[in-house]
C-alpha cells in the first residue's frame, strides 16, 4: 500500500463513477501533519476539519501544524509522535482526525460507498484510526499484511460506543504473556456520545486457508474478501514452502501460491480478485470464477487524481510508453520481512548503492516491531533503523542486511518528503504491480496522462456495473 497514493482525491474520482473508491489509511496522522505545514493548498484540510464533529481536538491540531503559505523548502517538517501501544493525547488525536479527514473528503459530492484500507501488521494506530473513519461514515474496512481475526468484533463495539482493545504482537515474551493497545470513544469525547455506523469488513488475504478461518472463527462477520495473487503491488506474502529465488533474486512463486477460488466459492461469501486484473477480459474471467468484481490498484496509482507526485507519474508514464518500466519483488528491502514490489527508477531508492548513501534513521517508526526489554515493558525496534541501535535492542544482525526504510520513502513518493539533519532529502521508494509495465495503454490518443475515468472506461466498455474496481492504489497485503 502506497501512502497517500490511494488519496481522498482519486477514492472520490472512483466513487463518482460509480465503482467503490478506498483510501490508504497508512500513516494518515503524518499526511495530514504535513500537508498542514505544507499550506494546506486549496484548504482541502482545514475544510474537512472544520466538519470534525469534536470542534477543539480539530482546533488544536491546526493549531500546532498549519503553516501559512507552507514551511519553507529546505527546512524540515515538524515531527509528530512516534506510534506506541500507549499513545499520547496529541498522537491519538491526530489519528481520528486524520482518519476522518480523508474518508470525509472522499465522500464529498456524491453518494457512493467509500473504504479504507490498513494493514493489520501495523496493530498500534489501528483503533483511533478506525474510528476516525466512522466518524466520517465510512462504507468498508479492509485489512491484510496479518490475520485480522478481532477487527470484524472491534467494529461492532465502536459502533455500540464501547472502549476497544487489540492484542499487540511483542517478541522475546512467554505465551502466557499479553500485551494490548486500547481505545475508548468515551474518554475521546467525553460530552455525548456520537452515533457511528458500523462499515462492512473485507479482509485481504492470500489462501483458502486463511479465508475460511476468518469465515469460522473471527470475532465478527466478515463480509468478504479480497483475493490478492503475488503480481499486486506492495508487500506480497511470501511464496509457500522453503523461500527460492530466481536468478534475478526475486521471490520463485507457482501453483501452491494461487488461491482455491472454488474453496473460497464454497465459503458464500462475496470476494473480489487482485493482482493484474486491469483488462476487460480479466474482469470477465474473475465474474466467471464467481468473484464479485476485482480490485485495481497500479493502473489507478498513475492516474491524475492519484497521490503520487506528478513527476513520479510523468517518468512512469514514459517509461511505459518506452517498454522500460518494471518492477522489481525484493525479498528484504522491507523491515516487515514480506517481499516489496520496487518500482525501478532513477534517483529513487529503488537503487541498492544509492540507497547505502543515506543515513539510517528510523523517525516515523510505522514499520518497528515491537519487543519486550528487560524491564518488562514494551520497546521498539526496526531492522531499517541504525544498525548499532538495533543491535543494542537485542535485534539480529542478519535481519538488518538490504533492509529499506520504507516509511520515509512511501512519504516521498507524494511530495511529503523529510529534509534530514545533513539538509538532504529523501528519495522516493515506490511501489506498485507488475502491470505498470503496460500503463501506457490508459493514454487516449495524443494524451500523456490519463484520469480514473479512463481506466473505468477501459475496463468497463459496457458499463454495466457489474464490476466493482477499487482504487486502493498499490495496496499491501
Amino acid at each position: 500500500m502506497g501512502a497517500g497514493v490511494s488519496s481522498w482525491t482519486l477514492a472520490n474520482a472512483v466513487s463518482k463513477a460509480g465503482q467503490l473508491g478506498v483510501v490508504s489509511g497508512t500513516a494518515l496522522d503524518v499526511i495530514l501533519a504535513r500537508r498542514l505545514q505544507a499550506g494546506d493548498l486549496g484548504g482541502h484540510m482545514r475544510r474537512a476539519l472544520s466538519k470534525f464533529p469534536i470542534p477543539d481536538v480539530a482546533q488544536r491540531i491546526i493549531d500546532r501544524y498549519f503553516v501559512e503559505g507552507g514551511k519553507p523548502a529546505d527546512k524540515p517538517f515538524k515531527a509528530k509522535p512516534m506510534p506506541s501501544e500507549k499513545p499520547s493525547k496529541l498522537l491519538e488525536e491526530l489519528l481520528v482526525a486524520s482518519n476522518f479527514v480523508e474518508v470525509f473528503l472522499a465522500k464529498e459530492g456524491h453518494n457512493g460507498p467509500v473504504g479504507i484500507n490498513y494493514l493489520e501488521k501495523i496493530q498500534v494506530p489501528n483503533l483511533p484510526s478506525i474510528y476516525g473513519a466512522m466518524l466520517a461514515g465510512v462504507s468498508y474496512i479492509l485489512m491484510g499484511a496479518g490475520i485480522p481475526k478481532a477487527i470484524p468484533g472491534i467494529l461492532d463495539q465502536l459502533a455500540e460506543n464501547e472502549a476497544v482493545e487489540l492484542r499487540v504482537d511483542v517478541a522475546d515474551t512467554d505465551r502466557s504473556e499479553v500485551f494490548t493497545t486500547t481505545f475508548d470513544p468515551n474518554k475521546f469525547n467525553p460530552g455525548e456520545p456520537i452515533k457511528v455506523d458500523r462499515p462492512e469488513f473485507l479482509a485481504i488475504v492470500s489462501s483458502a486457508t486463511l479465508a475460511n478461518m476468518l469465515a469460522r472463527k473471527a470475532s465478527g462477520k466478515v463480509n468478504g474478501f479480497i483475493i490478492e495473487g503475488p503480481t499486486a503491488g506492495g508487500h506480497n506474502a511470501p511464496p509457500r514452502g522453503k523461500m527460492q529465488l530466481s536468478v534475478e533474486g526475486e521471490p520463485v512463486y507457482g501453483d501452491r501460491d494461487m488461491a482455491d477460488l472454488e474453496a473460497i466459492n464454497k465459503l458464500g461469501l462475496p470476494f473480489w480478485l487482485a493482482g493484474s486484473y486491469a483488462e476487460p477480459d480479466r474482469i470477465a474471467d474473475a465474474l466467471k470464477s464467481g468473484a464479485t468484481g476485482v480490485q485495481i490498484g497500479t493502473a489507478f496509482a498513475f492516474c491524475d487524481e492519484s497521490g503520487l507526485a506528478p513527476q513520479i507519474i510523468q517518468d512512469t508514464v514514459d517509461l511505459s510508453k518506452a517498454g522500460k518500466a518494471g518492477v522489481f519483488t525484493d525479498p528484504v528491502a522491507s523491515p516487515t520481512g514480506f517481499p516489496f514490489k520496487v518500482l525501478q527508477m532513477e534517483n529513487t531508492h529503488s537503487d541498492q548503492e544509492s540507497y547505502e548513501q543515506r543515513t539510517r534513521i528510523c523517525d516515523l517508526g510505522y514499520l518497528r516491531h515491537a519487543y519486550k526489554k528487560d524491564n518488562g515493558k514494551v520497546g521498539w525496534r526496526c531492522p531499517s533503523e541504525p544498525v548499532d541501535d538495533y543491535l543494542a535492542k537485542g535485534g539480529k544482525l542478519e535481519d538488518t542486511v538490504g533492509r529499506k526504510c520504507v516509511c520515509n520513502g512511501l512519504l516521498a513518493n507524494i511530495d511529503l518528503g523529510q529534509v534530514q539533519k545533513d539538509g538532504s532529502l529523501e528519495k522516493a521508494l515506490v511501489t506498485c504491480g507488475d502491470d505498470v509495465a503496460d500503463i501506457a495503454r490508459f493514454l487516449k490518443p495524443g494524451a500523456s496522462s490519463y484520469s480514473a475515468l479512463d481506466v473505468i472506461e477501459y475496463l468497463l466498455p459496457d458499463a454495466d456495473g457489474s464490476a466493482n474496481t477499487n482504487s486502493d492504489a498499490c495496496a499491501v497485503s
